[in-house]
């Protein structure tokens, strides 16, 4: 079945953005615990490319599967999940890369390298980290995993802040500063 990304984020209302988001299909995580526990031999780099066994993976469609069962533990670590098995994978900085971001309404919306959509919000916040000579910005994504801001994305949203008058962003009701603290 072939595979049609969403459009651009800046040509979608808020109410496509949404409807976007609900019909991706994505497994509850948090419904598995399997018993088996083990090793993906792969890892995300920092740039979000994805490799297996050194080798990287560059079939768009397999990187969009495989990121739908990942999730971060409370400790940091991240795994792939199914039903049968856990399996720990390296991940370098952020299982995600943003690549996009628009305000639409009230709202922040970031596209990321799967081309998910995610609205920041309280379940998806933004977090600065880093100092103030090189901070980083994150946006969560879903069961505990993060998305690091590009660059481009990185200076879309310090724009919005300061058209806002300072640096920090608001989206759904929430302020998020993008100066880590």
């Amino acid at each position: 079945m072939p595979y049609d990304p969403p459009p651009a984020i800046a040509a979608l209302s808020l109410d496509a953005i949404a409807a976007l988001g609900a019909a991706r299909k994505l497994p509850d995580l948090a419904r598995w615990h399997p018993a088996c526990e083990g090793e993906s031999h792969m890892r995300i780099a920092a740039d979000g490319r994805w490799f297996h066994e050194g080798r990287e993976i560059t079939r768009p469609a397999m990187i969009r599967a495989f990121a739908a069962l990942l999730m971060r533990d409370a400790g940091g670590a991240h795994w792939l999940v199914t039903p049968q098995e856990r399996l720990a994978i390296a991940v370098e900085d952020a299982g995600f890369i943003a690549t996009d971001v628009v305000r639409r309404d009230d709202a922040l919306v970031f596209r990321l390298n799967t081309d998910d959509l995610v609205i920041a919000d309280a379940e998806h916040p933004i977090r600065a980290r880093g100092d103030a000579d090189t901070p980083a910005l994150y946006v969560g994504v879903r069961h505990g995993t993060e998305a690091r801001l590009n660059r481009s994305t990185y200076g879309q949203l310090v724009e919005i802040a300061l058209a806002g008058g300072g640096f920090s962003v608001s989206s759904r009701g929430e302020s998020f500063a993008l100066v880590p603290g």
